[in-house]
């Protein structure tokens, strides 16, 4: 078995003095292991470092194997995305997301959007609108998609400013006002259509909600903790929104 493909790379692991095993988030395999010999060594370490794109050659006896990669670089981002905690926190809260899937299960739209993700690490508010976005996107592919286009109640595609947490279904403002506080807010970047970029209220309101249904469709049945890289990245996302706007 062979096939050669494009990835980014998740995280390594030691494996015997002078290899290492290469978690990668490929563009048509899927979240994808492989090993690779002397990945320890000075030359291998720059390359396999999370969130560098690199050109893979992955090669196995039987397709159920570990098999080995063979790794050539394509985008090293890894230096830039060290510079600020968002990127940091962010390459590992995305990571962490990709686990939630199978292993060798396909999501190129997934690979893409991280790939505009990691090259937009560096603009906080772009990085934050971006994240949740792919969050949303994990919550689809993982059967728990919420449904943000129209109104719950009415049907209207108008004025969504709320999101049941029962059903994970938008509700309009004058459909949900009487019971607006038993119901999650939806920023209004997130309603279909929506032209106004996220301020640092709009952003906290968007990580409460997505983070409200990982909770409860994901960690909680699963029996497992939110990541801390995930909480990192809010702070850092929210921390630096903050800072921008003191300084506007």
């Amino acid at each position: 078995m062979e096939w050669q493909d494009e990835g980014i790379v998740l995280g390594i692991r030691q494996h015997g003095e002078n290899n290492a095993i290469a978690e990668m988030m490929t563009r048509s395999h899927g979240r994808h292991l492989g090993l690779v010999r002397g990945g320890r060594s000075r030359r291998m370490q720059p390359l396999l470092q999370p969130g560098n794109s690199l050109s893979l050659n992955w090669r196995a006896r039987l397709d159920e194997h570990l098999g080995t990669y063979r790794l050539e670089p394509v985008e090293l981002r890894a230096a830039r995305l060290m510079e600020t905690a968002t990127a940091i926190y962010g390459v590992q809260a995305m990571a962490s997301l990709l686990r939630l899937l199978p292993e060798r299960d396909p999501h190129p739209k997934l690979y893409q959007a991280m790939h505009v993700i990691l090259d937009n690490m560096h603009e906080p508010v772009d990085a934050g609108e971006l994240y949740v976005r792919f969050e949303l996107a994990i919550l689809d592919d993982l059967g728990f998609g919420l449904d943000l286009t129209r109104c719950a109640a009415t049907g209207s595609l108008e004025d969504l400013a709320f999101v049941s947490p029962k059903t994970g279904r938008a509700v309009g403002r004058q459909a949900g006002q009487p019971w607006a506080d038993r119901l999650l807010v939806l920023p209004e970047f997130l309603s279909p259509g929506a032209r106004l970029a996220a301020d640092r209220d709009s952003m906290e309101q968007a990580f409460r909600l997505t983070g409200y249904f990982f909770e409860r469709h994901v960690y909680e049945p699963r029996g497992i903790a939110m990541p801390d890289a995930r909480s990192g990245f809010v702070h850092a996302a929210l921390k630096a929104m903050t800072h921008t706007h003191a300084t506007d």
